[in-house]
């Protein structure tokens, strides 16, 4: 019988001092706000987007804030609300890990219709930008699971790099962290950098790209969700339904409507023209 390769093994935490610990987890959320907004920043530099660097920069924060409170809401809200309930002050523990990536891609949303209100600019046109420097962050965050030792793969002897997880007991599983950062990661990057960059009539078309991330997205973790161990505490929610796959559906009905909706650019720059 096939006996798996033990997953690499990583301190989570890279040091700690006092009470103070930084984690590779925080890390992967520290860098892949800034590799997103670096390279969202040359993105705009190099398109006649109303979403300016300088507007770029200012997005930052609020962008920061609608991953962090989006995802942690999220993951109480989807995934634990039972938990928190009974113990509500371990919601502010984000130490310990726990966010939800469609929490948090519901905090950004709202960070975005917020900002473009506030500047008077089409979010689609944030989000055709924002939905390409997304999987960076993605890639980090599914890297850190590993390390981690979470959100493991289930049981499987037909793979030759099936791993054996500490927290997992000692039966081979599928390293499904590593399948998500190569899809939602790698894959999901190359395909929208590659219409970004050398497919100029897909990136004119404003809202195009921000509706195929919604679908791609989901129709990938819809699909990885059958290698990855649905959560203890809640199972399969319907049928062989994990909730990860439940919430991807809305998501690519959400993707679909963008999509059908999207038109060629107009009415980008603000009347101000800032």
């Amino acid at each position: 019988m096939y006996s798996g390769i033990p997953a690499l093994e990583i301190d989570p935490v890279v040091f700690q001092i006092g009470f103070f610990s930084l984690r590779w987890y925080s890390l992967a959320y520290i860098f892949g706000l800034l590799g997103a907004w670096g390279l969202a920043r040359i993105m705009s530099r190099r398109s006649n987007s109303a979403f300016t660097i300088l507007k770029m920069d200012d997005f930052l924060v609020w962008a920061t804030v609608g991953v962090i409170l989006g995802g942690r809401l999220g993951y109480v809200l989807f995934y634990n609300l039972s938990y928190f309930v009974e113990f509500p002050l371990q919601i502010f523990a984000l130490w310990q890990g726990g966010m939800s990536f469609h929490g948090g891609l519901l905090g950004v949303i709202v960070a975005t219709l917020l900002f473009a209100h506030d500047r008077k600019i089409s979010p689609f046109a944030m989000g055709d930008i924002l939905v390409c420097v997304a999987p960076i962050g993605l890639f980090l965050g599914r890297l850190a699971n590993y390390v981690n030792g979470e959100l493991y793969g289930r049981v499987t002897t037909s793979v030759p790099w099936a791993m054996i997880f500490p927290m997992g007991g000692a039966e081979p599983r599928h390293p499904s962290q590593l399948y998500e950062a190569l899809m939602e990661g790698v894959v999901l990057f190359l395909i929208l950098n590659t219409l970004w960059w050398l497919k100029p009539a897909y990136r004119e078309r404003t809202g195009f790209l921000t509706g195929l991330f919604f679908i791609l997205y989901a129709v990938f973790r819809f699909f990885l969700e059958f290698f990855r161990e649905p959560d203890a505490h809640l199972g399969f929610i319907v049928s062989f339904l994990s909730m990860g796959q439940i919430l991807c559906v809305p998501m690519a009905l959400f993707g679909v409507w963008v999509l059908l909706r999207s038109s060629p650019k107009r009415q980008l720059i603000s009347e101000d023209g800032a």
